[in-house]
């Protein structure tokens, strides 16, 4: 089947124009109107590099619930050119994790973690949370004093890496290197990487390898009751050659830290960021503590952390009336697609009171396995800071690093009193 950019001839320089200005730092701080012309140009249009972006709900939410569109596999790698970001260290130790494999293989390790963020385990999780979150106000309140203080670097960065740190049991001294490698690795996932940020993955890669497989090592040396260990014995029982199954382990743990890290830091500071634009919404949410879990889906609406994914196609097919060859790539724009209209009809309005509607973990297989405690953390950190900070105002914009797939707010100071 012949590919087909669309039944629109789509000016490409429009394109271009829109992703250009949505990378840069100012793009970042202001995504929505970028988002809403890129819908305009058709709800599938043609990526200027090859491939296609998909803008609406309907398009993007059928990439990601059906099994013809596979995530960019071994296989699909593999036939990309050498000197391709895809042929990077980087890249390609990314490959071993859940959301570059595709069934059987995604099956059976999926299987094997299905309960890794369970009930059980989150509700395990939530003292333990609380208490970070209200160690972590004391020191942004002693730290701002009658000034002002980075909530990014103080909060929103350490609660993540302290939750998944602790269940890992990770030393907290490592807390900073974990955070420092994690946002590096980041590029490697990024829509447009240059090749100094593909450089800064590939070292961050094979920090994290480092990391991870000598604490697998250790584990395996010194079995415990932690989470390790019991992956360890896991796959153990799954795997009969010792070294696969620690590398099965290793990539788990490894995978683990870098989607937990890197999306929920920037989702805790996005939420500060949203409620201090829209002061009447925090006002009524303290009045209303019952509405804690809406809020913090409309955050995830409105402005998630993940705003681009990528899939390719393992047949020939059409999507939204596109004609799509075998092995072309489509990326689902999931921010884009959860300020559609058709979705949401007032979404462009953040409205606390709504049930919102989203794509922002994905869909089908590869529905993200840390969203129940992206949602915790969020949830417990939101009571906390209502709960204490009624006088908290964000004293600057915050400072967006300019990328496309994966947000990032590297600091943005606040004001308590």
């Amino acid at each position: 089947m012949q590919s087909s950019a669309s039944s629109t001839v789509v000016d490409s320089r429009s394109v271009v124009t829109l992703l250009s200005r949505l990378r840069s730092v100012a793009g970042q701080a202001d995504p929505l109107p970028l988002y809403a012309g890129l819908r305009e140009l058709g709800e599938v249009v043609p990526a200027p590099w090859g491939g296609y972006l998909a803008t609406g709900h309907r398009a993007c939410d059928e990439v990601l619930r059906s099994p013809d569109w596979l995530a960019l596999d071994h296989a699909w790698r593999a036939r990309q050119s050498d000197d391709s970001r895809w042929s990077t260290p980087s890249s390609r130790e990314l490959e071993q994790t859940l959301v570059a494999l595709n069934p059987p293989e995604h099956t059976r390790v999926r299987r094997s973690v299905n309960t890794i963020f369970d009930r059980g385990t989150l509700e395990a999780l939530r003292p333990k949370v609380r208490r970070v979150a209200d160690t972590l106000i004391d020191t942004l309140i002693e730290q701002a004093g009658e000034g002002d203080a980075d909530f990014a670097e103080l909060v929103g960065e350490q609660l993540p890496v302290a939750t998944v740190g602790h269940w890992l049991g990770v030393p907290p001294e490592d807390f900073d290197l974990l955070r420092a490698l994690t946002h590096a690795q980041a590029y490697a996932q990024e829509l447009l990487p240059v090749k100094r940020q593909l450089r800064a993955a590939d070292e961050a890669i094979r920090g994290l390898r480092e990391y991870f497989t000598t604490l697998v090592a250790r584990r395996r040396a010194e079995p415990g009751d932690d989470v390790i260990s019991g992956w360890l014995r896991a796959w153990d029982a799954l795997e009969p050659d010792r070294d696969l199954a620690d590398e099965q382990v290793y990539a788990l743990a490894m995978f683990t830290v870098i989607a937990s890290l890197e999306t929920t830091s920037t989702l805790l500071s996005t939420m500060v960021w949203t409620l201090d634009r829209h002061p009447g919404q925090r006002t009524w949410l303290r009045a209303h503590p019952m509405a804690l879990a809406d809020a913090v889906e409309e955050v995830f609406r409105y402005d998630p952390p993940i705003a681009v994914t990528t899939r390719y196609a393992g047949r020939d097919l059409v999507l939204a009336g596109t004609a799509i060859a075998r092995g072309e790539v489509v990326h689902t724009m999931l921010a884009s697609a959860n300020h559609d209209p058709s979705l949401t009809p007032d979404a462009h309005a953040f409205d606390v009171t709504r049930r919102a509607r989203h794509i922002s973990f994905g869909g089908g297989i590869h529905y993200c396995i840390g969203a129940g405690l992206a949602r915790l953390e969020a949830g417990l950190l939101l009571e906390a800071m209502l709960r204490r900070l009624p006088a908290l105002r964000v004293t600057a914009p915050p400072t967006w690093e300019p990328r496309l797939a994966f947000r990032r707010i590297t600091a943005m100071r606040v004001s308590v009193r």
